[in-house]
């Protein structure tokens, strides 16, 4: 049995969206050297702006920029200034050839949402949900954008020690720390119709709890605003895939486990996926869609 989508609006800081009948999906841009799937490629302005005008083309409906890798394990320190410079530059880039493009950046950091958003940015889209930087709520609040609470448990250099969620555990963990978050940034003054909710698949999370997690998107849903899904191309797909076919499967060979892992959301009620591989992700959406169309 399929979950069934409400349809929702989601307000963004100047438009709304609408979300439920079909999958919005928002594509993946990563402005540094080190992302585990992609980092380096369009570390340059311009090669980022080139990437988003295509990822357009192919029918992503958000772009959501990110200045600062939070792959697993230690990594280079990137400081709040470089990340602003990074991000502020494609988003005005492409909004000047562009202007009708709906951005996202993903911070953690109030000042770079900060710059962001005076750049035209619709979005935040926080991987801590608020909780890295105390002015984060406060931007929010102020600037009534569109905001993405995600999920993490712990930080990305603290990953790879984290205990494994018990068997059966993750949704009823993720739903209600996201209930919490959820309910601090109504206290904050964030209007909850801004408000989409992630539950930060690979984010402290190892193997089979990311699959509880997609399978119960139903369930997260039910909190009342939308659910964003972001599988694309992260270690639990590769691992299950080396797992079937006993091949190695790194970040560039997890394209059709990605694809599977975001049509199982959207059957399992997520309303947005992001995704590096963008036309091959519409064209899953639409096959899902149509699927939950005749669901209902």
């Amino acid at each position: 049995m399929y979950a069934t989508r409400a349809e929702q609006e989601w307000k963004l800081r100047t438009r709304t969206l609408a979300l439920g009948r079909r999958t919005v999906v928002m594509g993946v841009l990563n402005v540094t050297p080190d992302s585990f799937s992609d980092g380096g490629e369009h570390l340059r302005a311009e090669k980022a702006v080139e990437r988003a005008l295509v990822m357009l083309e192919e029918g992503a409906e958000i772009i959501d920029v990110g200045g600062e890798s939070t792959r697993p394990g230690r990594r280079a320190t990137v400081t709040a200034e470089e990340e602003r410079w990074r991000v502020v530059e494609v988003i005005e880039g492409l909004l000047a050839l562009r202007p009708e493009a709906v951005m996202s950046v993903d911070t953690y950091r109030a000042a770079t949402a900060v710059a962001a958003l005076e750049a035209g940015a619709e979005i935040v889209n926080d991987v801590s949900g608020l909780l890295w930087d105390a002015e984060m709520a406060t931007v929010c609040t102020a600037y009534q954008c569109g905001v993405v609470l995600m999920h993490t448990r712990g930080r990305p250099e603290e990953w790879a020690e984290l205990p494994e969620l018990a068997a059966g555990t993750a949704v009823e963990l993720v739903k209600r720390e996201l209930a919490q978050r959820l309910e601090a940034a109504e206290r904050a003054g964030i209007a909850l119709e801004c408000v989409a909710l992630d539950a930060g698949l690979g984010f402290g999370k190892a193997g089979a709890a990311n699959y509880e997690l997609i399978a119960g998107m139903g369930e997260i849903a039910g909190l009342g605003r939308p659910v964003v899904a972001g599988a694309s191309r992260k270690g639990f797909v590769g691992a299950a895939i080396e797992a079937r076919t006993g091949e190695d499967a790194p970040a560039r060979r997890r394209l059709y486990g990605t694809l599977a892992a975001h049509t199982a959301a959207i059957l399992a009620g997520a309303s947005v996926v992001r995704a590096h591989d963008v036309r091959a992700a519409v064209e899953a959406a639409a096959i899902a869609d149509a699927v939950l169309a005749t669901a209902r």
